[in-house]
């Protein structure tokens, strides 16, 4: 089994691309065959600067490696179509003497002519179809301008098998006769990815299902050269609504805006499988190896999938989670640039593991141990901790000589303890005095740990200077 994924150097990796990519690698590792990248660049107009490096390095991130591409040559290169004109010129001339293309010499006032009929370019009429090949050839001979244009029978049918969508069977005198070679040379996708996919051995096709349409007449070029036609396996699209497709060209998601929002790698890569695909049994989360073993491509729907940016959150989430505490403090640094680098950053990401879902959700969950935020004294008001602004000003009053007492607040324990022996001793739950000393620290709710974690992260000084603000001003407020 040979698949291949066939991008276009257009900008960044569309989620459906990507999606395709990732069915590509499955269907083929899945029963140990080969997967195949090539660069479809015959679109020079569209072609984005960098574009080829940012595919291969989606490809190295998401860990879908390929066995040949452009960087891995194998026998069947090379992999970049715009080093393939010849090949295309090649089998364009052999298509026309086989009869299932012709020579054509229409200039484009003629075309646009033909449109004003109510003709659109692909179902442009070709008068030069009627041309011998030896009239055509004499032409080219004496330089005259063509391009290669499909032959279509004008009668009879013609079908293909797919593996999602079953047998799809159309008239040939609805389909047409669309350029396979234009004037510069440059082979459009209809005729390129034919030849490719043959000469490199291609078994399975997988692409969007916007391609069914296009496909009868792509059988019409494997009949002409006699040539055995791929498995031909069309996905559903990736949508954003119940009506519109997720686009490009719209400014929806690409793989490198998410990854930019904090999304790894896995969770996106596993989300994606789903888009379209269902496994058996309930379960969610795969890794890729889990994906290779259990990914079935009869599985797949013939339903447009719904883009869910809540259901790909939570599933990150559920990534982050994951992780042993030493990955995810590592993915946490960069966002720690503006923390006093004193502070115990380990500490801090082990309290965020549970309640990060993204990590550019990390700096607006730490911002409290730069500065508090502005007093608010209904914050203080906490029914289910029965606290006011009246009664918390009591609790930071016990609070505060015990603190300026404790002499080492590296002890997370020694500073619950300490907390928790003031509430008893006052006869009140833990609550009425832990709850408006994360306040008086915070003014935050909710943040990323409880009065003894944050504490013990800004230290005895940061500390005792916020719990002396925070009870001047509620006297302030308090006694009027």
């Amino acid at each position: 089994m040979r698949t291949r994924f066939a991008p276009s150097p257009t900008g960044y990796m569309h989620i459906g691309n990507l999606r395709t990519a990732l069915y590509c690698y499955l269907i083929a590792k899945h029963d140990n065959g080969q997967f195949i990248l090539r660069i479809e660049d015959t679109d020079q107009n569209r072609e984005v600067e960098g574009a080829i490096d940012m595919i291969y390095k989606v490809m190295e991130d998401t860990g879908l490696g390929y066995d040949e591409g452009p960087d891995k040559p194998g026998k069947v290169g090379p992999y970049i179509q715009s080093e393939r004109l010849s090949l295309y010129k090649e089998y364009a001339d052999k298509l026309v003497d086989l009869g299932g293309a012709h020579y054509c010499f229409c200039d484009e006032a003629t075309i646009e002519a033909s449109k004003g009929e109510g003709n659109e370019e692909d179902g442009y009429i070709d008068p030069c179809k009627h041309l011998t090949i030896e009239e055509a050839r004499e032409r080219i001979k004496n330089g005259e301008p063509y391009c290669v244009r499909q032959t279509i029978p004008s009668t009879g049918t013609t079908y293909f098998d797919d593996e999602i969508y079953g047998r799809i069977e159309v008239e040939n005198n609805g389909l047409s006769e669309g350029v396979l070679l234009k004037t510069d040379g440059y082979p459009t996708y209809n005729f390129a990815n034919i030849v490719d996919d043959h000469l490199m051995g291609i078994t399975h096709v997988v692409r969007g299902n916007e391609y069914l349409s296009s496909t009868p007449k792509y059988n019409l070029i494997y009949q002409a050269f006699n040539w055995e036609p791929p498995v031909y396996i069309h996905c559903p699209p990736v949508m954003k609504d119940e009506q519109h497709k997720l686009s490009k060209r719209n400014g929806d998601a690409s793989y490198q805006d998410l990854i930019e929002k904090g999304y790894l790698n896995e969770a996106i890569l596993n989300y994606i499988a789903l888009l379209g695909w269902a496994p058996e049994g309930e379960d969610e989360l795969f890794t890729l190896e889990e994906l290779k073993e259990v990914f079935d491509y009869k599985r797949i729907s013939k339903s447009g999938a719904i883009f869910d940016i809540n259901k790909l959150t939570w599933m990150n989430g559920m990534y982050l989670r994951k992780l042993s505490l030493d990955e995810f403090h590592a993915l946490c640094l960069p966002y720690y640039k503006d923390l006093d680098q004193n502070y115990d950053l380990k500490m801090i990401s082990e309290l965020l593991q549970p309640r990060v879902e993204v990590l550019t959700e990390i700096p607006e969950k730490i911002d409290i141990f730069t500065k508090p935020y502005a007093f608010n004294a209904e914050m203080f008001n906490h029914k289910r901790q029965k606290t006011n602004p009246e009664n918390s000003l009591e609790a930071l009053k016990w609070l505060l000589p015990e603190l300026e007492a404790l002499e080492d607040y590296s002890n997370v324990e020694v500073i619950t303890n300490l907390m928790m022996d003031i509430a008893s001793k006052h006869e009140v739950k833990n609550g009425r005095v832990m709850y408006p000393a994360t306040v008086a620290m915070t003014f935050k709710s909710p943040t990323p740990g409880g009065a003894s974690e944050i504490a013990h992260i800004i230290g005895k000084e940061k500390t005792l200077s916020r719990i002396k603000d925070a009870i001047a001003k509620l006297e302030e407020v308090v006694n009027g």
